[in-house]
């Protein structure tokens, strides 16, 4: 009966979204209709309003959707739906302030002379409109108004005009900043969490051990990273359309025509129209995303700078004959930014630590930087107010959408939980996991099934109800072990179809509306299927190529202010590939080693001494392991071709087997609570004789020979981790105690400039007494405890301090410690002057050693390093054979 509600429950929602009722109510209302249902029918057939349901009963599916909801919006930490009103006010505002008009017009003058260059500027002005505005309709209409009557003027191909404009409206689904990213963000850091679970269970079953690996988590997403993914295949989608517009002009030069305005000269006046209406957008675009990536700013905060953008562009955009100082609030705004920017690079302007007059300076350079930057915003704002009550329209339409997102995301939240209340999760999970070709047939499988919805429903549809129950299930999968923000990017390039496939894609009907009588629904669709092509081959080349998507956000990461750390265990695999390959090219570990083992260690004092030695020691056993390394995983690569299939074959039967298992154990516990007379007794124990039977049958498909199979891979992969292991263990060894030598070393000017405090110390010690003289002391213990190595004289002083502090004064012994004090204070001072002449070729041993051995060691990655790092972690790698 599960199924039947299940089944009750799509028809329900297909059938209200087919007759047009609101999504927003569409989708919650299936699902209370649907669990209401099955309550009553439990109640009546069964006596329990839980019969019909999965796991749970309606109480708990009711309230599930709102409760997951307010779980997961309304926490502190949670705050990613923050940048949605955000980005809605920022593209209505720029919308009403004519932009797309402006843009359209000049770049058509500009790239007309070009074969196809109308489709061209057409395609170049939806890219700019994609990362300011991102409205799909509001781009498709104003380009259907101004660029298609010019286009079928010049003769254009109608198929290949109406293409080109509903196509490139839709750019705004994939180039940042999207609504559409930052939901699919949301979803999938909530879907990430559950692979992680599904991933833990997995290697539990396989392995038998109770913990996981940290290195096999699955990593979950954030608007900022989605917005970084999804950049290059924006541009790549770009690319491909410009290249299919001016390829199809060459072939046909007739269908897209070179267009010579001769009215259009250019001379100084028109090139100053071109620079005033690209560089406002482009510099719109350069701060809120290069703001993002810079690592500057949060994706709130930078919604928050593209609404003030927007704000002050439309100041001066807006229409007002003979209005004076149009301009100001732009002009105010770029002196404002040019303060803002000489204070960040000239001055400390963290007030915390502001500890000079020139700071102080910079803080109130840039208060009044921020002073004049408000003035412009009440300024635009004002102007906004008085033209047509457009900042009153703008912040009610920018409330109209952002309520009808989050009404949808709660419909959606509701319909989700209703649809694992009846065992849809887990049906569609049985589904997926039981079609043969592993991950690249269930992936595909799931691209499919978007596309084809995206016939008939929304982008916001399908990324509120479709993502949250497939995306577990594909990042879960250890043998593809795709990121969160590649799987989002993928399905977001997959998602944009949904506004040109035909019938229902929202870009023909805008595109329909505009559109001169002559031109045909009929063209419009022929016109759209190259392009949904021309997506589907992006959709391609960025599942090819995954680098395209993760390695900006990589790259952003491993070089922002809270990047993680070298030992990172995410990153162990690629820092010691890192490692190889720099320890094969260049030879400077190796002869820093060698040149360092011929130092004459006898001046330094013996525990300092075995820490060099032990250094030494470590780091020769560290590159005999790296070379073991290499060995180990060459060696698991040359049986993993053999074992690979083998492996695959044996965790396939034995997930039958734990299903069999579980419908046994079902049918037994059953049984076991059956009366003696009832009926149903014989057929249980029927089918659980079956199942034993299936079970067993399963067992003997089991290759003969896997145990050992497996034990011999197993023993191959132990000693490749064991390898790393040691040579983590003896490259951190071999950096950490030489450059502890080495500080020590560094820090003796430091330490001779101790003598004089220490010794005024004396009259301290005797003559003082109380609080007040202790604390004169404990200043000079904070002194010696800032010189490395000093330690044990910082101890003998605290020793004499306490003495003096105590209501009965201990002089004698305080004195006594003052005395191993200075005598540990002399013996440092022998031996560091003595060892000085060690410090050039310690330095030199520390140095050579520290890009390589000693990377972990560092508190972060160098730039190169944090490139090579970005380049490895933006490929997918394979972890199946540890499961």
């Amino acid at each position: 009966m599960e199924l039947f509600f299940l089944l009750l429950l799509v028809l329900i929602m297909a059938g209200a979204l087919g007759s047009g009722y609101p999504v927003a109510f569409a989708l919650p209302g299936a699902a209370i209709i649907t669990i209401g249902l099955a309550a009553l029918t439990g109640q009546l057939f069964e006596g329990s309003t839980d019969a019909f349901f999965h796991s749970g009963g309606p109480q708990q599916w009711l309230t599930a959707g709102v409760t997951n909801l307010r779980g997961v919006y309304w926490e502190v930490e949670r705050d990613t739906l923050i940048a949605i009103p955000l980005f809605i006010f920022m593209g209505i505002m720029l919308q009403r302030s004519k932009i797309a008009e402006d843009l359209l017009v000049t770049m058509a003058q500009l790239f007309g002379p070009v074969p196809g260059g109308l489709g061209i500027s057409v395609v170049f002005v939806g890219a700019l409109l994609a990362a300011t505005t991102g409205i799909v309709g509001a781009t498709v209409v104003a380009m259907g108004m101004i660029s298609l009557p010019a286009m079928l003027r010049s003769n254009y191909s109608t198929p290949l005009a109406t293409g080109t404009i509903a196509a490139s409206g839709t750019l705004g689904q994939i180039i940042p900043p999207s609504i559409v990213l930052i939901i699919l963000a949301d979803q999938l850091a909530s879907a990430a969490d559950q692979a992680s679970t599904l991933r833990t269970n997995l290697f539990k079953e396989a392995t038998g051990e109770i913990q996981m690996p940290s290195i096999f988590d699955v990593s979950g997403t954030s608007a900022g990273e989605m917005f970084l993914g999804a950049l290059i295949p924006g541009l790549v989608l770009v690319g491909i359309y410009m290249t299919y517009i001016l390829i199809y002009a060459l072939i046909r030069p007739s269908a897209a025509p070179a267009v010579h305005d001769k009215s259009t000269k250019y001379n100084a006046a028109f090139w100053g129209r071109v620079t005033l209406t690209l560089v406002p957008p482009l510099a719109l675009i350069f701060l809120v995303l290069g703001s993002i990536i810079g690592g500057i700013a949060t994706v709130n905060q930078a919604g928050a700078i593209g609404a003030a953008g927007a704000l002050i562009m439309a100041s001066y955009k807006l229409p007002e004959p003979g209005t004076r100082m149009m301009f100001g609030p732009a002009i105010l705004s770029i002196i404002a930014l040019g303060m803002l920017t000489f204070a960040l690079m000239s001055f400390e302007m963290n007030v915390k630590a502001v500890d000079s007059p020139s700071d102080s300076i910079g803080i109130a350079i840039g208060a009044v930087a921020t002073v004049i930057l408000i003035i412009a915003l009440i300024w635009s704002a004002a102007r906004s107010i008085r033209i047509d009550h457009t900042l009153q329209q703008v912040m009610l339409e920018t409330a109209k959408t952002t309520s009808l997102v989050f009404i949808i995301l709660l419909g959606a939240a509701m319909l989700t939980a209703a649809f694992r209340g009846f065992g849809g999760e887990e049906l569609v999970r049985e589904f997926l996991n039981g079609m043969p070709g592993g991950f690249w047939t269930q992936f595909i499988i799931v691209m499919a099934v978007i596309f084809v919805l995206g016939f008939f429903l929304d982008f916001i549809e399908i990324a509120v109800v479709v993502v949250p129950i497939v995306a577990p299930i594909l990042l879960s999968d250890p043998g593809a072990n795709v990121t969160a923000v590649w799987l989002g990017v993928m399905i977001g390039l997959n998602i944009q179809t949904s506004f040109l496939t035909p019938p229902f894609g929202f870009a023909l009907f805008y595109l329909r509306g505009v559109a001169p009588a002559m031109v045909k629904t009929l063209q419009i669709y022929k016109g759209v299927i190259p392009f949904i092509v021309l997506q589907l081959i992006a959709l391609g080349i960025v599942g090819s190529y995954p680098p395209l998507v993760n390695y900006l956000p990589s790259r952003v990461s491993l070089l922002g202010e809270t990047a993680p750390p070298p030992r990172n265990p995410q990153l162990q695999l690629c820092l010691e590939d890192y490692v190889s390959d720099r320890l094969a090219s260049t030879t400077t570990a190796q002869d820093a080693i060698s040149t360092a083992k011929m130092m004459d260690l006898s001046a330094l004092p013996e525990d300092l001494a075995e820490e060099m030695e032990d250094g030494f020691a470590a780091a020769d056993t560290a590159l005999e392991k790296m070379e073991e390394i290499r060995t180990t995983h060459a060696a698991v690569e040359d049986a993993t071709t053999e074992y690979r299939p083998q492996l695959i074959k044996v965790r396939s039967i034995e997930k039958q087997i734990r299903g069999l298992v579980e419908e046994r154990d079902v049918a037994a516990t059953t049984l076991s609570r059956l009366g003696p007379d009832s009926d149903r007794g014989p057929e249980l124990e029927a089918e659980v004789a079956h199942l034993d039977e299936e079970i067993e049958a399963l067992k003997a498909r089991i290759p003969e020979g896997w145990e050992e199979v497996h034990d011999t891979f197993a023993e191959l992969t132990k000693a490749e981790d064991n390898a790393r292991n040691l040579y983590r263990r003896n490259a951190d060894n071999a950096y950490s105690g030489p450059a502890e030598v080495l500080a020590i070393l560094e820090d003796t000017p430091a330490f001779y400039d101790l003598e004089g405090p220490l010794n005024d110390v004396r009259n301290l010690i005797e003559n003082g007494q109380g609080e007040a003289d202790a604390d004169e002391i404990k200043l000079v213990e904070d002194m010696i405890g800032d010189v490395e190595g000093a330690g044990d004289v910082r101890s003998a002083l605290a020793s004499a301090r306490r003495e003096i502090d105590e209501d009965e004064v201990d002089r004698e012994q305080a004195l006594e410690d003052y005395e191993e004090a200075l005598a540990e204070y002399a013996a440092q001072k022998q031996w560091r002057a003595e060892a000085a002449a060690l410090e050039p070729n310690v330095r030199a041993y520390v140095e050579g050693i520290e890009g390589t051995l000693g990377i972990r060691s560092q508190d972060r990655f160098t730039r190169e390093q944090a490139l090579a790092m970005a380049s490895c972690t933006a490929r997918h790698r394979d972890v199946s054979l540890n499961f």
